[in-house]
């Protein structure tokens, strides 16, 4: 199997003019079947006498059909900032390179499989499949041994431990396997309540919104749950988290919303009892102004330029918010759809709209045919060719 197979994403074409159209979806539209019910399943002649069938052991058919559904895929994408691996030059050409070798250990501990591409970028798009504890856990080596790790401390009241650890340690060991990192709760006898986190920015984003949903529902102070619809999160966020720390400086309370990653409508409030009702005044005002006065406008970008629209690690949304009030939503990675989707004020929703045109088409790619033989000599000694030219051009 090739596991660093190359793959050929389409560029950008050079036509800035995109396709816009509201409200792609239609709601309340009648289904109509193809075909009748008697169509497709035509009675049998009433006197008519079939041979009796065969029995049929319905328990084997059912482990089989339970054995195929129990096989899934995952797809997601290591962004080229956040790569171990960026040397290319071991693995294309000579000898299996570093990467191939830690993926072909990952599928021998787990029994996944596991597939990789990299786009014109040096993005890595990887899928995995096989049953879902393994696929959870390949997952979490392959993020761990290929994409930077990151460790934040978070403290969490030492009696709310227990109940993050779960019996056994079951319910830590499954939050680690949903979210690919690494958490490391202290020891009882340890004088300190600060549990380490280590992954990446995602997984650590979502690790420490259920660690800290655990520890808020355990506290004895004020807890408020709200359904605020995931699309008027970003607006309670605010452009680089603005508004929401407003809030929390200005109120006392804490208030923990799901990351992007998490499709969840819910967020929690906790804090002292004022403080908890003063936020969640805040949050309703925000949130009922948004759902009176915003609109939404979808546009089709081709996959492949989402990531300028995003930026890193989700840079340039946060920009165009910041700049235009309008939140862009992305479908997700693993998700095949071109479509992103503008929300925020009629007035706005123009100038947002050009930002997003602007930057998809920020960044072009060119394809060239080049014979294998003066590869290596494009590469130079340990990369030094490529980084190089890659230095000295504008970005």
């Amino acid at each position: 199997m090739d596991l660093d197979a190359v793959h050929d994403v389409n560029s950008f074409s050079d036509q800035t003019m995109m396709p816009v159209h509201n409200n792609i979806l239609e709601e309340n539209m009648p289904y109509e079947a193809a075909f009748s019910y008697d169509e497709l399943f035509p009675s049998l002649p009433e006197n008519e006498v079939k041979p009796e069938a065969p029995s049929v052991d319905m328990g084997q058919w059912t482990q089989k059909m339970k054995l195929k559904s129990s096989v899934i895929t995952q797809v997601f994408r290591v962004p080229v900032e956040e790569r171990k691996f960026r040397d290319m030059n071991s693995q294309r050409f000579g000898e299996q390179g570093e990467q191939a070798k830690i993926c072909s250990d990952i599928m021998q501990k787990t029994g996944a499989h596991i597939e990789i591409s990299s786009s014109k970028d040096q993005s890595l798009t990887i899928l995995v499949t096989g049953k879902e504890e393994a696929v959870l856990k390949a997952r979490r080596l392959i993020v761990k041994e290929l994409q930077t790790q990151a460790v934040v401390a978070i403290p969490i009241p030492k009696e709310h431990h227990r109940y993050i650890l779960g019996k056994g340690g079951k319910k830590l060991t499954d939050l680690e396997l949903s979210t690919a990192t690494k958490i490391s709760v202290p020891r009882p006898d340890e004088n300190s309540d600060l549990i380490r986190i280590s992954g990446t920015k995602e997984g650590i984003d979502r690790a420490r919104h259920e660690i800290q949903l655990i520890s808020d529902e355990q506290s004895k102070l004020a807890f408020e749950r709200l359904s605020i619809l995931k699309m008027y999160h970003p607006f309670i966020f605010g452009p680089f988290n603005e508004t929401l720390n407003q809030i929390i400086n200005e109120t006392g309370a804490r208030v923990n919303i799901p990351p992007t990653s998490v499709m969840k409508d819910e967020l929690t409030i906790a804090g002292e009892k004022e403080a908890v009702a003063q936020a969640k005044a805040k949050i309703l005002e925000i949130y009922e102004e948004r759902k009176k006065n915003c609109q939404h406008v979808s546009v089709e970008v081709p996959k492949n330029q989402h990531k300028y629209i995003i930026g890193p690690r989700g840079q340039t949304i946060q920009e165009i918010l910041q700049e235009t009030g309008v939140s862009v939503e992305m479908p997700p990675p693993d998700v095949q759809s071109d479509t992103i989707t503008l929300r925020g004020e009629q007035a706005k929703l123009g100038p947002a709209l050009t930002l997003v045109y602007s930057k998809a088409n920020s960044v072009k790619t060119e394809h060239l045919d080049v014979p294998s033989w003066l590869h290596k000599y494009i590469i130079g000694k340990k990369g030094a060719n490529i980084k190089h030219t890659t230095q000295d051009l504008s970005k």
